[in-house]
């Protein structure tokens, strides 16, 4: 009985994993109503008026099972994917990491990696993997601002925290960590993003030319590598990230190192500044972990960046939300609203149950 049983689970898994869907290489996600996937459409209705007179959205794409129930705004529109880059390099990261070709474990000294002035000889016992998780303990001024290095008062003095011993979420680290990407694999990020994503995934509307480094130069070696993606492209990375880094049959992201990305390195209580371990995430390799006791959050894990970017990820609802507010436009959409849209999302599907 108990063989019968297990052979019948392990077939509904297969028929699970084949019967799931994915976008065509260049093409449109598939449209549906949102009653299709359990959530109740006037609400979803009501939901697009909250988005056009709350939040300043300009591409939002709400995928659930491989099937758009929501768009709004231009989703076609390449724009600055601002720290959501973070995560996209994780996810580079990993096929490198297990060919041999990057050593998480090797120091930045041992790699070759300095900046202006040098660095101290504790901050060259930082590892790889200490840059991806934000713990390296290497204060030197970042090229570029959008992290806690912004406000002198968030930052130890440099050469007084271990490597590995204090998590802060620090551009140094972050820039660093692309330096060592494109240093061991001899290619461009812009390059394994378009080899290794963009054309496995088959996105619409990916330009190379269109990306970009950034960074004041003068201040730190370490370039910023900004990316430009649309909504529905990074609907795409979040989908394969959803699928335990799986993509219409092919194994893009191992299993294994989608789940090292998503490991909680660095729980609530540790994050720094301390107002932080008020909020609702802990952090893995680059993406924030959803810490709610929510059931709609259990798994759940986010990119984001500066002005409204977001590609979330629930898996207890086999969903999807990727969010952008074009930077162009010099406006934000502030994480309480997108919290707020993803509530009002969530309770479209709890109350058509």
């Amino acid at each position: 009985m108990r063989k019968t049983l297990l052979v019948l689970l392990l077939s509904l898994s297969a028929f699970v994993l084949s019967a799931q869907i994915y976008p065509q290489a260049g093409a449109d996600w598939a449209q549906v109503r949102p009653s299709k996937h359990g959530f109740d459409n006037q609400q979803m209705r009501e939901i697009r008026r909250y988005v056009i007179d709350s939040m300043n959205t300009t591409g939002l794409m709400v995928i659930v099972g491989g099937e758009c129930i929501f768009k709004y705004g231009n989703v076609e529109r390449l724009s600055y994917l601002a720290s959501c880059r973070k995560s996209v390099l994780a996810m580079l990261y990993g096929k490198y990491v297990e060919n041999g070709t990057i050593d998480l474990d090797k120091t930045i000294g041992e790699i070759g990696i300095t900046d202006h002035g040098g660095l101290l000889p504790v901050e060259q016992k930082a590892t790889v993997r200490h840059l991806i998780q934000a713990r390296s303990g290497v204060y030197h001024q970042a090229s570029t601002s959008g992290s806690a290095l912004d406000n002198p008062k968030n930052v130890p003095e440099r050469g007084s925290k271990r490597p590995g011993s204090y998590f802060l979420y620090n551009n140094w680290d972050f820039n660093a960590a692309g330096t060592v990407f494109e240093k061991l694999t001899g290619k461009s990020i812009y390059r394994a993003l378009e080899e290794d994503l963009a054309l496995p995934l088959g996105f619409q509307d990916w330009d190379i030319e269109k990306q970009r480094y950034g960074g004041r130069l003068k201040r730190s070696m370490h370039r910023s590598y900004h990316m430009y993606l649309s909504t529905r492209d990074m609907a795409r990375l979040g989908y394969l990230m959803l699928r335990e880094g799986r993509w219409n049959g092919e194994q893009v992201i191992s299993k294994r190192w989608h789940a090292e990305m998503l490991k909680e390195w660095t729980p609530r209580s540790q994050m720094n500044p301390k107002s932080r371990r008020k909020g609702a995430f802990a952090y893995g390799y680059m993406w924030w972990l959803y810490k709610t006791k929510e059931p709609a959050f259990k798994g759940a894990y986010t990119a984001r960046g500066m002005m409204g970017q977001y590609i979330t990820v629930l898996p207890a609802l086999d969903m999807v939300v990727a969010h952008k507010t074009d930077a162009i436009y010099g406006r934000k959409t502030s994480y309480v609203s997108y919290r707020n849209f993803l509530h009002k999302v969530i309770a479209a599907k709890v109350k058509s149950e």
